[in-house]
């Protein structure tokens, strides 16, 4: 930080941490500072600062090219996106066994004519290990394949480091094998890991898309059935929260009557619960709480796009992919000493995917439907049929029962309290549930908090919590 710089935390952003688990959009953690948001730019000209925007995604379905066209040019830009980012270094590939990881090893294969180094991370934990995929794709494509399984060991060993490293907090869990996925390519003496990231954001691959398609079908039910008969039916029926097929129809009319985008986060722990049960007064005194929402609202409300999915598309690619898998993968290949490129974020894929029409992304309820069916015959079946997972890091569980680690996550709470951002009971109650057995469902939300209070301490401005 420039030593005349303001050092100060601010508090909003410290809010809209705990909300996201990260600092969403163009707000720094350090009090008036900003960051250039995608597709934006500073220029100093006349003694004046001016900040505007060069590029923005621009959804223009094309629905007038047959399928055969749209894979043959899908190919070529997939090719021309891997051939874009080898630089004559040394080159790997994460691969976790998906679907981007999967294309973008065997293109690397195909256009190199020889085995190319791919790494994957495993986890001994059922429920999460996914490497089986991995090896599915090394032996489909001959890779020179080489893995590594995290313990709980290797995550009490790195969390210093990762909350020391990043230039604000940043609690999305699957750093670590991020990390220990680049140190072992590293190792290996590559120089230049090559990331799938930006598939799914681009052609339709999270589950949620499916989901608020779900939701979606009851907003197309005329106003006067919603209205006059389904919901006041759902409302006096007598003991309705004992008759199971009664009580999921009222969860989901529940949910579907929330408007897009708020929906998508209707289960988020500040929007299921009072906020005054878990922030100190003082602390909510200090910031705007509806600023999460209107943020993404805004991003939703601006997209230049027709449909809903290119909507959720569009706050994926400013949120998901750039305030957090981007900025994850970056730090983390960094550390470990690697430089990292994108061939899914090509431009030319990038404009391709902004064309291609919303009903062959997800196509009823099947996700990244033209992806996969593009690449029927170069991608293992396996794969291209296996439902999405990813590098998730069983750390709920893991702190549940490796000692160290959770002696580390409490201890770390409890120092928490003192900075009087969250009421004690709060974290006490969030502690015993994570201890009576809801590992998978609290570990997260223990994980951001955890890193929260280490990045605060590890960072010798960080003294004080301030507001705006």
């Amino acid at each position: 930080m420039h030593p005349g710089a303001v050092a100060a935390i601010d508090t909003q952003s410290i809010f809209n941490y705990i909300y996201f688990h990260m600092v969403p959009g163009d707000a720094g953690i350090f009090r008036g500072h900003q960051r250039l948001p995608p597709g934006g730019y500073v220029r100093f000209r006349g003694g004046r600062l001016e900040a505007g925007t060069y590029w923005k995604m621009s959804y223009q379905e094309d629905t007038h090219r047959d399928f055969a066209t749209l894979k043959r040019e899908f190919h070529a830009l997939l090719r021309q996106g891997v051939r874009d980012v080898v630089d004559g270094t040394t080159v790997g590939t994460f691969l976790s066994g998906g679907t981007d990881s999967s294309t973008v090893a065997g293109i690397l294969t195909e256009l190199g004519g020889k085995p190319v180094r791919t790494y994957s991370i495993g986890f001994d934990v059922p429920g999460y290990d996914e490497i089986a995929y991995a090896r599915t794709a090394a032996r489909h494509f001959g890779t020179l394949h080489h893995e590594y399984f995290v313990t709980p060991g290797d995550v009490l060993d790195f969390v210093p480091k990762l909350a020391a490293s990043c230039d604000q907090p940043f609690g999305n869990a699957s750093a670590v094998p991020t990390y220990y996925c680049a140190h072992m390519a590293r190792q290996d003496g590559v120089e230049t890991l090559l990331g799938g990231d930006g598939g799914d954001e681009l052609f339709g691959g999270n589950e949620r898309y499916a989901t608020q398609k779900i939701f979606s079908w009851y907003e197309a039910i005329p106003a006067a059935i919603r209205n006059g008969l389904i919901q006041p039916f759902l409302a006096v029926l007598p003991g309705v929260d004992r008759i199971s097929g009664v009580r999921k129809a009222k969860s989901y009319v529940t949910q579907a009557r929330i408007p897009m985008p708020d929906r998508m986060h209707s289960y988020n722990l500040l929007n299921r619960n009072p906020h005054e049960r878990i922030f100190v007064d003082d602390f909510l005194a200090t910031v705007d709480r509806r600023q999460p929402l209107t943020m993404f609202r805004e991003v939703y409300e601006n997209a230049d796009a027709r449909s809903m999915l290119n909507r959720m598309l569009a706050l994926d690619l400013r949120f998901t992919l750039a305030n957090n898998d981007l900025y994850k993968v970056n730090k983390m290949c960094e550390l470990a000493g690697v430089k990292v490129a994108y061939p899914m974020l090509s431009e030319g894929l990038v404009s391709f995917s902004a064309m291609l029409p919303s009903n062959l992304k997800v196509k009823g309820l099947k996700l990244r439907y033209f992806f996969k069916e593009a690449l029927r015959g170069f991608l293992p079946k396996e794969i291209i049929e296996k439902k999405k997972h990813g590098f998730g890091l069983p750390v709920g569980i893991w702190m549940q029962k490796h000692q160290p680690l959770k002696e580390l996550a409490y201890d770390t709470l409890q120092a928490l309290k003192a900075r009087k951002i969250l009421r004690r009971e709060f974290i006490d109650q969030l502690v015993e549930d994570h201890r009576s057995g809801f590992a998978a469902h609290y570990g997260g939300e223990i994980w951001s908090l955890m890193i929260l209070e280490l990045w605060l301490q590890t960072h010798p401005s960080a003294l004080g919590v301030q507001s705006r």
